[in-house]
């Protein structure tokens, strides 16, 4: 059963390349997305996370 599967695995990927380029463009996307949130959200994050923590007693 398992050689079956393999030969089966094989056959069917044989020729096909995987879609490298627009994941690439998809990951950076996503880092610049993130960078771009923390820039102009990140001093007020930065705020409210020492707020809340300065509001835990020990």
């Amino acid at each position: 059963m398992r050689i079956h599967m393999e030969r089966w695995v094989a056959a069917h990927h044989r020729g096909q390349r995987g879609d490298v380029p627009g994941w690439v463009m998809i990951v950076v996307m996503t880092a610049f997305l993130v960078a771009g949130l923390l820039a102009i959200a990140g001093p007020e994050l930065n705020r409210m996370l020492r707020d809340a923590l300065d509001s835990v007693n020990p």
